[in-house]
């Protein structure tokens, strides 16, 4: 059983940080590989040409093990919505086919998918639900003409799981693009990609992997790793580590998903953060991450049930939404979470709580007094 890492952090004590889902807080050895990367940025002398490469196969390494896929299958983007940019540029669409999302699907997710079925006249199905009915009416929803489904692992504002398994299948059993965004749930929730049928994955870095900022992941199943990438940059070419003959332009790319990196994808500096991070995410396990946080939220998600307040079952447990009742005053609710110092995020109708393993029974108890407070 995980027990409480807090120690491995620098919030302060006073803080209530269950707000995971915006953005984690660095643990100390993040922190202190990203500082070690300045100051090996600060002469240059100690960067070998091998490092452009090295330090990224090493991540790649490290992420394929955490979702359940192969090194040669990942590719380093710089947020959610260019991993999902470059998907939509490998996808062929007609005016017959259709596109399957959510309802308020986070937007790095939406968009690309808007303007294809505008610039092709495939329809566009946006799927709304609540609770595990959701998954129903996705399935339902998919069919024949289907050529894209996309969807997050977990509805971002309140935490609902989607059945990826059942969805993966009927997917491919139609022959649809299976498309999700796992920058909410990846490194907190298990998922294994080639069990799900999951022709592409992507992840910001900053939230459950627990890096740093304009850093991320993204898996490619075999439907795509031979496209075309949204951009070329001189270290997806082959023969790119022989740095005196890069003007000897290659037409061949590296093998396998390198081929869609995000150019400078050496970063000195966030690389080194983010293996700190996913070597720790993997001694942890997404499993007991996620078992800690349902322990340590479950007896206050009980109390707040029985004054009105509504959290669906369905939701995860390193991500739910608070659902407040009409004679609970929302200002006052605020006002209540800052002054207990309490963090956490107002995503439309609810209150998002995300924590993790740096949380403790006493920012529960925080949580719980505030609503209780709240409902008086």
């Amino acid at each position: 059983m995980l027990t409480c890492q807090r120690s491995r952090f620098s919030l302060p004590d006073d803080v209530h940080y269950l707000n995971c889902a915006y953005m984690s807080p660095l643990m100390r050895t993040v922190e202190e590989a990203g500082i070690a990367g300045i100051r090996r940025k600060r002469n240059p002398v100690q960067i070998s040409a091998q490092m452009f490469f090295e330090e990224s196969d090493e991540v790649r390494e490290l992420f394929a093990r955490l979702v359940g896929s192969r090194a040669r299958q990942i590719a380093f983007i710089p947020a959610a919505s260019y991993g999902v940019a470059t998907v939509a540029r490998n996808v062929a669409l007609s005016r017959s086919q259709n596109i399957v999302v959510l309802h308020e699907q986070f937007p790095s997710n939406m968009y690309s998918w808007r303007r294809m079925a505008q610039e092709t006249g495939a329809g566009l199905r946006v799927i709304s639900g609540s609770g595990a009915a959701w998954n129903t009416r996705i399935l339902e929803a998919i069919d024949t003409n289907t050529a894209l489904v996309a969807l997050g692992t977990v509805h971002w504002a309140d935490g609902i799981q989607f059945d990826l398994e059942a969805i993966g299948e009927r997917a491919q059993d139609v022959g649809a693009a299976f498309i999700v965004d796992g920058t909410q749930s990846v490194g907190a929730l298990p998922i294994d990609v080639d069990a799900l049928k999951v022709d592409a994955l992507v992840c910001a870095g900053y939230k459950w992997i627990m890096g740093p900022y304009s850093s991320g992941l993204m898996h490619l199943g075999d439907r795509f790793l031979d496209g075309v990438p949204l951009e070329e940059t001189w270290i997806a070419r082959k023969g790119s580590e022989r740095f005196s003959e890069l003007v000897n332009y290659a037409n061949e790319y590296q093998p396998g998903a390198r081929r869609f990196d995000v150019g400078e994808r050496s970063n000195f500096i966030l690389m080194p953060m983010l293996a700190a991070a996913l070597k720790q995410l993997l001694e942890w396990q997404p499993r007991n991450i996620q078992a800690y946080c349902r322990t340590l939220m479950g007896p206050a998600i009980e109390a707040i049930r029985a004054l009105g307040y509504g959290v669906s079952p369905a939701c995860s447990g390193h991500l739910f939404g608070v659902h407040v009742p009409e004679h609970v005053n929302r200002s006052r609710l605020k006002d209540l979470l800052a002054a207990y110092n309490v963090s956490v995020s107002f995503r439309g109708e609810v209150i998002r709580v995300s924590p993790h393993v740096y949380n403790t029974p006493e920012d529960a108890a925080a949580f719980q007094e505030v609503l209780i407070r709240a409902a008086r």
